[in-house]
């Protein structure tokens, strides 16, 4: 997988998720959807605000349009190997 730059700190990918299903919860949403390794992914987002239902619907209509990538921070070596290959691009 190839790092990724965020604000200077190296992430690399996990998963990109097409979002096919959004169920809403109490406190938020449960997203459900395949990955491009075509593994089935469940997300379950909370909100610390309440919502009424009809923000509820339209951020759950928008939310079941979206794609997903999931991120996650590299471990330290591969944030030096990146940081060398960068160095050699320079």
């Amino acid at each position: 997988m190839n790092s990724e730059q965020n604000n200077g700190e190296s992430f690399v990918p996990v998963a990109e998720i097409e979002v096919e299903a959004v169920r809403p919860e109490r406190s938020g949403f449960v997203l459900q959807g395949r990955g491009a390794d075509r593994a089935e992914y469940r997300i379950e987002m909370r909100l610390d605000i309440p919502v009424d239902r009809q923000t509820q619907t339209v951020l759950g209509e928008i939310l079941a349009q979206s794609e997903l990538r999931l991120m996650r921070r590299a471990p330290l070596s591969m944030r030096r190997r990146a940081a060398l290959r960068q160095r050699k691009l320079v």
